[in-house]
């Protein structure tokens, strides 16, 4: 069985301080890619590495006869809708893939459209203003304290120390950041101060794998208790105390209301094969989805002990590879 295997590189570690590494935090290290390869193939398959450029379509085009399954790891390299290059160009060639479709991988990297979507479908999710602009006018509906993220970003690009704001004056310093660093609007919503949750979703139909809390309270007194870029890339990564609880500590009543939540958000986003959902509850553990991540992060546990979704899989007893196989059986099924 041949597996092309799309991917993007980062060529520089994520950095709270330099610009140029926000733009590529949705990327993976080349050491990732090299072992995420070396895993698939000691999983039984042959491997046709395509990295995610403008030659991808050409590569895709020459091979797509002897291609069985695109293992689609790509987060796509330029637009406002990159999530879903590879997923429409597989689907033009006809060529099998992993993960949902264009249209659900589109929807879910813009942020603000997700959101949408969600809310049409009664899903909890904050009220939020897109702003294209510093002056834009505050609606009534939010009050601070706010965060501002970019609206089609992943892996915590542009959230640091400074996205959750208190004023009118630190939130137009934030919005001209996200502005000026990735050339797209930023999304601005209420700063919730409850529990943070992550939860994969494996299967059609889904299973929840367990579900991982982000334990704030073990964070050094210069991190705010968010998943920012400085709390994933360097605090995550580098300490030996983790912050991550898999499986969560939490009630039988809230873990309900948690997975209600994310098989509602998968059903009204169509999602495929796999997902990872972030939530968050306000101070009366009402929770909320944060954002959809699809792919999600896959780094191998020979790198990264604290990627999110092969650390809850191996908490349910999956392996790495074991793990890389499920989601190509699952997708093969789909087109079987």
């Amino acid at each position: 069985m041949i597996i092309a295997f799309t991917y993007n590189v980062r060529h520089i570690y994520p950095d709270p301080n330099d610009l140029k590494s926000h733009k590529e935090a949705d990327f993976d290290d080349p050491v990732t890619i090299t072992s995420m390869i070396k895993h698939l193939k000691s999983a039984g398959y042959k491997v046709l590495p395509i990295e995610a450029d403008e030659k991808a379509y050409l590569k895709l085009y020459k091979y797509r006869k002897k291609i069985d399954l695109v293992f689609n790891y790509s987060l796509g390299l330029n637009g406002r809708d990159r999530y879903c290059h590879i997923p429409a160009m597989c689907e033009m060639l006809e060529i099998p893939y992993t993960g949902s479709s264009p249209l659900t991988q589109a929807t879910t990297m813009n942020k603000g459209r997700a959101k949408e979507i969600l809310q049409a479908n009664n899903v909890p999710t904050l009220p939020f203003q897109i702003f294209t602009s510093q002056d834009d006018k505050l609606k009534s509906t939010i009050d601070f304290p706010l965060i501002v993220k970019p609206v089609a970003q992943g892996s915590s690009a542009g959230i640091t120390n400074k996205s959750v704001v208190n004023n009118r004056e630190e939130l137009d310093r934030q919005v001209a950041f996200i502005l000026k660093t990735f050339n797209e609007p930023a999304l601005v919503e209420p700063f919730l101060d409850g529990r943070e949750f992550s939860v994969p979703m494996l299967g059609n139909p889904p299973k929840i794998l367990p579900i991982i809390e982000s334990d704030h309270s073990v964070l050094p007194k210069e991190y705010l208790p968010i998943d920012s870029l400085e709390v994933k890339w360097h605090f995550e990564e580098t300490h030996e105390k983790n912050n991550l609880i898999c499986p969560a500590k939490i009630d039988e009543q809230l873990k309900q209301k948690i997975e209600r939540i994310c098989y509602q958000t998968w059903e009204a986003q169509k999602i495929q094969d796999s997902c990872r959902i972030d939530i968050r509850c306000d101070s009366s553990g009402n929770p909320y989805v944060l954002e959809i991540n699809s792919p999600a992060g896959m780094i191998p546990p020979d790198i990264s002990k604290t990627s999110y979704f092969p650390f809850s899989a191996g908490v349910a007893g999956l392996s790495y590879e074991e793990l890389l196989k499920e989601i190509i059986s699952i997708a093969f099924k789909r087109y079987n």
